[in-house]
C-alpha cells in the first residue's frame, strides 16, 4: 500500500507500523526482444534476517569498492547499525521471497556517525581485521569510509547512505521504488531535504539515474585518496509545497 505524504512532518498513525509497498514491474525476458513478464515487488522494513543477503547484494553490486574489500563481516555490521539506531531508516525489496535490493540512511547524519564512532569503532575494527592485516595502512581510510559520507548541505537534511539492487534485477525499476518509499518515509521526520554522494568519474549511468529521479548536483569534492565525488540533493519540502497548490 503506497504511503500518502503529510505536510505536518508527522507520520500518519495508520502508517507507523506498516512499511510495505506492493507494485508489479515488467522484467525483460532474456533473448526475447520486447518480451516481458510481470514480477511483484514488496518493499518493506529491513530486519536482522535480511543482513546476510543485503551484504551479498552489496558485494555483487560493488565488487571493486573499498567497503567490499573490507569483507562480509564488516559489511554486516555496517548495515546492521542502521537497524538499531533511532535515526536509521533501512528498507529492502523482495520478489517471490527473494531479496532484490535495499536502501539505508539516516535522518541525522552527524549524530548517527558520531554515535557509531563512539559506540562501535571497536566492532568495525575487529570485523575488518583480515583486511587490516593484509594492508595495515588502510586504517585511516577505513574510518573515513564508515564514519564520513560527505558534509550535510544544511539542517533537517537526511542522508541516503547506500542503495543497491541485485545484478539480476537491475534495470526493472526496483531502485526507483526503493528511493520513492525511502524519501516518503524519511519525510515524516520533519526532514526537508536528502543528500547522497557518488563517484563523479566513470559513473555516468548512476549519476544519470539520480538526476532522472529529481536529485540535483549540489557540490563536487575530492577525498583524501583523490576520489572525485558528486553530492546530490533532493528537496522534499518543495515537492510537498507543489502538491498542496
Amino acid at each position: 500500500m503506497p504511503f500518502k505524504t503529510s505536510g505536518s512532518g508527522a507520520e500518519p498513525q495508520s502508517c507507523q507500523s506498516e512499511y510495505s509497498l506492493y507494485q508489479t514491474v515488467k522484467i525483460p525476458i532474456h533473448g526475447e526482444p520486447r518480451q516481458f513478464h510481470a514480477m511483484d515487488i514488496e518493499i518493506k522494513k529491513m530486519q536482522e534476517e535480511h543482513i546476510n543477503k543485503v551484504t551479498a547484494i552489496h558485494i555483487a553490486s560493488f565488487p571493486n569498492f573499498f567497503l567490499s574489500f573490507l569483507g562480509e563481516r564488516f559489511l554486516k555490521e555496517f548495515y546492521r547499525s542502521f537497524l538499531y539506531d533511532k535515526t536509521g531508516l533501512a528498507l529492502v525489496a523482495e520478489t517471490n521471497g527473494k531479496l532484490a535490493g535495499f536502501a539505508v540512511g539516516t535522518d541525522s547524519p552527524a549524530g548517527y556517525f558520531k554515535r557509531l564512532l563512539i559506540r562501535r569503532w571497536w566492532v568495525f575494527s575487529v570485523n575488518s581485521i583480515n583486511a587490516i592485516l593484509r594492508k595495515p595502512w588502510i586504517i585511516p581510510r577505513l574510518f573515513r569510509a564508515v564514519f564520513y559520507r560527505g558534509t550535510p548541505p544544511g539542517q533537517q537534511c537526511a542522508l541516503l547512505s547506500s542503495i543497491a539492487v541485485a545484478p539480476k534485477y537491475q534495470g526493472c525499476g526496483i531502485g526507483k521504488l526503493l528511493i520513492k518509499l525511502w524519501i516518503q518515509k524519511i519525510s515524516y521526520r520533519n526532514i526537508i531535504s536528502c543528500y547522497l554522494t557518488t563517484d563523479a568519474e566513470n559513473n555516468c549511468r548512476i549519476n544519470a539515474f539520480y538526476q532522472s529521479q529529481g536529485w540535483k548536483l549540489d557540490f563536487i569534492y575530492q577525498t583524501a585518496e583523490g576520489r572525485k565525488m558528486n553530492r546530490y540533493i533532493y528537496e522534499i519540502k518543495k515537492k510537498h509545497l507543489q502538491k498542496k497548490k
